[in-house]
């Protein structure tokens, strides 16, 4: 089964490239797709570019073009929800897109012909929790900016949207808004929920693992270029080993 590796930037990718066995590369769409064998599992990996619609067209080439059989998207993202601290890790159930709004019409955060959340397939999801808890647990304690008592695996909600939350007033009144409705968001980035669609659109399992890079406050344009450069790529390459080798068992 071939499993696509999804990373918006290159640092979230980590030396994934390097690792490669039998590495083949092709191109779509000004894309750049290497194939190969990683922990013994047949792989794909992709970098989308930032934003929803760089997503979505890497996740329906990977579909339509490379033959991928499930996608997991690693990456960071901004912690909003209680307790969800930098150094954590959070894995996504389901996603919504938080700037969607054809209201009146339609609900807030619905995408016309969708539900407003969109979920993720439970057996990758469970397989990538314990994955990232596993890593976490032996090699999170010493990692860079670890929060106090090691970095925590959350499990839930995580909103995507075209812009990048910045300011403790924009994330308050994102999470405020949402929780209102119901919606107990953990996290904020820019690609998973346009994944989570076009994986829905295909049948194709859809999982996702975000890094808290920041809180997606006034300091975030710092703590995320620091931690991009120094932290993710360690997160993406500890989790996606521990997820492949899990396949195995």
């Amino acid at each position: 089964m071939v499993t696509a590796i999804v990373s918006a930037l290159p640092e979230e990718q980590g030396s994934l490239v390097q690792a490669l066995q039998q590495a083949e590369r092709s191109a779509y769409a000004g894309r750049t797709f290497w194939r190969g064998q990683l922990c013994g599992q047949a792989v794909v990996l992709a970098l989308s570019g930032v934003g929803k619609v760089a997503a979505a067209t890497t996740a329906a080439l990977l579909a339509e073009r490379l033959g991928a059989e499930r996608i997991v998207f690693t990456g960071v993202a901004g912690g909003l929800g209680t307790g969800v601290q930098v150094g954590d890790v959070v894995v996504a159930r389901d996603y919504l897109q938080h700037d969607m709004d054809a209201s009146p019409i339609f609900a807030r955060w619905e995408v016309p012909g969708y539900d407003i959340r969109m979920p993720c397939d439970a057996g990758l999801t469970a397989l990538l929790l314990q994955a990232a808890s596993t890593y976490l647990a032996r090699a999170g304690a010493g990692m860079v900016s670890a929060p106090a008592g090691g970095p925590r695996v959350h499990h839930g909600l995580v909103a995507s949207g075209d812009r990048f939350v910045s300011t403790a007033q924009e994330s308050g009144a994102l999470r405020a808004a949402l929780q209102e409705a119901g919606h107990n968001v953990l996290a904020v980035e820019m690609e998973g929920a346009a994944v989570a669609q076009v994986c829905r659109d295909y049948g194709l399992p859809f999982a996702a693992v975000r890094t808290i890079s920041d809180r997606a406050d006034d300091s975030a344009h710092v703590d995320f270029a620091y931690f991009v450069r120094d932290v993710a790529s360690r997160y993406a390459d500890g989790i996606v080993h521990e997820l492949l080798q899990s396949f195995q068992k």
